[in-house]
């Protein structure tokens, strides 16, 4: 047979017919100890209203959230959604909500990261796990173990160290919030895609201080992957006039992403793909990770660099767990080599992905070696 969604629809009309002889039998007992036929049906209308008016209305209320969601539905889908206030997930986005009184919300105190999602790879198992199924607030089923792989636990030490420099307190201990994590994408049954998850001082009050708030919270959000960019086709950058985070900031990666969000608005606002801050003294910040083993770079420098250096580069590329590897064509009105001969930018996306790197934090990668 179907198993028990076969035997539902059998099941809803027997519980039907008893709650029908269940009102029927409680009915006539009540008439037969002499109350009058009218304030029966007053009292059974009035205890109707109260016990069906709010499940009417928040019904209606989330539909109207559905309606509201639809009317701007953008590029990305929200496949799935773990929250440590309702203990469990959810794969209905318009029950994908965090309360206006999280500290994260009012006040920054929260940190995140994320994890790509590659043909079911998450970064946090190598299979044969339990998870979660997906109903909307489902707990136990099982998937297959090749659904999600190893390759990145070193994502949740990042977030539970910046969570120690936030001073979060963890609302669970690592190895929970890793199988959390687990069920969040294999209930989502997403196969490329990305998770976000974030740790919160949580919900309590609308104050500075996190002393009021009750627990700490915790948050994963798996999202569809978009159609993967064009990584042959080179982009322009900007130089950025929005001032740099301090140190401190810059590695603790809490929610405060307003420079970022002006730094690309910016680039966009000047027919960029990203903006390059500059620290105090007008250099850039760089990281450079190449193929020398495989006899791909002549060799490898980590340092900093002026922008004038930096225009001067032969291959200029980024590097960020959301887009990968995108070559760097033009920097403000300079054209980076000869804005076209693309050649480290494919070799280092496959290496990427060959290696399972593909969760680095976002940076800037500047090469000016010549390949051999």
């Amino acid at each position: 047979m179907g198993g028990i969604d076969y035997y539902k629809p059998i099941m809803a009309m027997v519980a039907m017919q008893l709650s029908y002889a269940g009102v029927a039998l409680s009915t006539r007992a009540t008439l037969l100890q002499g109350m009058s036929p009218s304030v029966f049906v007053f009292y059974r209308q009035g205890i109707a209203t109260v016990v069906i008016a709010p499940i009417a209305y928040f019904t209606r209320a989330i539909e109207r959230v559905r309606i509201s969601q639809e009317s701007y539905k953008g590029k990305e889908q929200y496949l799935a959604m773990y929250s440590s206030i309702y203990g469990g997930i959810t794969v209905d986005p318009a029950a994908m909500v965090i309360p206006m009184d999280d500290h994260m919300v009012h006040r920054g105190q929260d940190v995140f990261d994320t994890a790509a999602i590659v043909d079911g790879n998450c970064g946090f198992t190598g299979g044969g796990e339990e998870v979660l199924s997906e109903s909307k607030f489902a707990f136990s089923v099982r998937i297959c173990g090749s659904c999600i792989k190893v390759n990145g636990i070193e994502h949740l030490d990042r977030i539970i160290r910046s969570a120690t420099m936030a001073k979060i307190n963890l609302p669970f201990d690592r190895e929970s919030i890793r199988r959390i994590l687990i069920q969040t994408v294999s209930a989502s049954k997403c196969k490329s895609g990305t998770l976000r998850y974030w740790l919160s001082a949580g919900p309590g009050d609308f104050q500075l201080s996190p002393s009021g708030c009750c627990k700490s919270s915790l948050y994963a959000m798996v999202i569809q992957g978009q159609s993967p960019p064009n990584h042959q086709k080179g982009i322009k950058v900007v130089t950025s006039s929005i001032p740099i985070k301090p140190p401190q900031f810059a590695i603790m990666k809490s929610v405060n992403y307003l420079p970022n969000a002006l730094s690309k608005m910016e680039a966009e606002e000047n027919g960029g793909y990203a903006a390059i801050w500059l620290d105090e003294e007008g250099r850039v910040l760089i990281l450079a990770e190449g193929l020398v083993k495989e006899g791909k770079l002549s060799g490898i420098r980590v340092r900093n660099v002026t922008v004038e250096e930096g225009k001067r580069a032969d291959e200029m590329m980024l590097i960020g767990s959301g887009f990968l590897v995108r070559s760097v064509v033009q920097w403000d009105e300079q054209i980076i080599g000869d804005g076209k001969n693309l050649l480290l930018s494919p070799l280092i996306f496959k290496y990427l992905i060959s290696s399972h790197l593909h969760d680095w934090v976002e940076i800037v990668m500047l090469l000016s070696v010549p390949l051999k």
